[in-house]
């Protein structure tokens, strides 16, 4: 059984994108491997400057896995980057043997690069803290989606560099990519991200979800017009979260006409409160105790570290830094 890890940036509530190309699928395949998912604070602080705001994401994430399902009484683990300090301790070992014209080429940082006055220490090292994050629990696989692909292999990378100069410390991690992974598009029809402001909140209270959906962007065909399903943004995202009836029912709608895109936008909504019942109510729950979030995190980290404790003291040794 693989140990499975994946890193939960903490940039607010997670959105049905969220849910659908990650959370959701990160979940089922926690019933079936030791899994470590982690709340990625140090990462956040690349671009989040505000105390209030750090605190909030990080209990927001938190609460919106366990709602969906995170279950950590059967092996995995739940907690917050910045409780293992052993992670920027290992980060430092990996900066010193990690090229600098590896870093200059990751895409988190060439993005960036034409407003070089926007990049900070941080970014440029983004991919080390990620190696450091993964290779420090002996994680076996590490869902992503395309875009991260390239921060794995540099993990492979710089764990395999390591192992070469100092002896074999570190797993080797893999990749899982899910050929399947689910691109959600949001209210504008391009990637839901809340970067573009487009993105369909299920945590949100029902008045602002509504005003979220109501917001999708279609064509103007009146509501007698037959209008094509595949061309239609509302479709597009209803059809991701409906059983296979729904969906069937809602293409004829489509196709027959006399059935307006208020109609559809209204049964997106009303299938979205229906669909995520259930966990809304636990996120709702869980934010008003933040307490139960913070049991959660606090016994997650010491789970961790006996891991981080065990991997970090074979590198030290390896380095030289402790007597063999």
């Amino acid at each position: 059984m693989p140990r499975i890890l994946t890193g939960i940036q903490s940039s607010g509530t997670p959105h049905l994108g969220n849910l659908l190309g990650a959370i959701l699928p990160a979940i089922e395949l926690s019933k079936h491997n030791e899994s470590f998912f982690f709340i990625a604070d140090f990462h956040a602080l690349t671009t989040v400057k505000n105390k209030e705001i750090l605190i909030s994401n990080t209990i927001e994430t938190a609460a919106a896995w366990i709602a969906c399902g995170l279950n950590t009484k059967n092996g995995n683990i739940l907690y917050r980057q910045s409780d293992i300090p052993q992670v920027t301790e290992l980060m430092w070992y990996l900066n010193c043997i990690t090229p600098y014209p590896m870093l200059a080429n990751a895409h988190s940082f060439k993005d960036k690069s034409g407003r070089l006055s926007d990049v900070n220490a941080g970014l440029f090292t983004y991919p080390v803290l990620m190696a450091a994050d993964i290779i420090l629990y002996n994680a076996e696989l590490v869902p992503v989606g395309k875009d991260q692909v390239q921060h794995i292999e540099m993990t492979r990378d710089i764990a395999t560099k390591f192992n070469h100069n100092f002896g074999e410390t570190f797993v080797i991690p893999e990749t899982k990519l899910d050929s399947q992974n689910m691109i959600v598009p949001g209210t504008d029809g391009n990637k839901m991200s809340k970067s573009y402001n487009n993105v369909i909140n299920i945590f949100a209270e029902e008045n602002v979800l509504k005003k979220q959906i109501m917001n999708i962007v279609t064509d103007s065909k009146g509501l007698a017009e037959p209008k094509d399903p595949n061309n239609c943004n509302v479709f597009q995202i209803y059809k991701l979260i409906a059983s296979k009836e729904e969906t069937k029912k809602m293409e004829y709608n489509y196709i027959n006409g006399g059935f307006g895109y208020g109609h559809a936008k209204k049964a997106l909504l009303e299938l979205t409160i229906s669909k995520f019942k259930n966990e809304r109510s636990k996120f709702f729950e869980l934010i008003q105790s933040p307490e139960i979030i913070e049991k959660e995190l606090f016994n997650g980290a010491e789970k961790a570290k006996k891991t981080a404790n065990k991997v970090l003291e074979k590198v030290k040794k390896n380095l030289g830094l402790v007597r063999a």
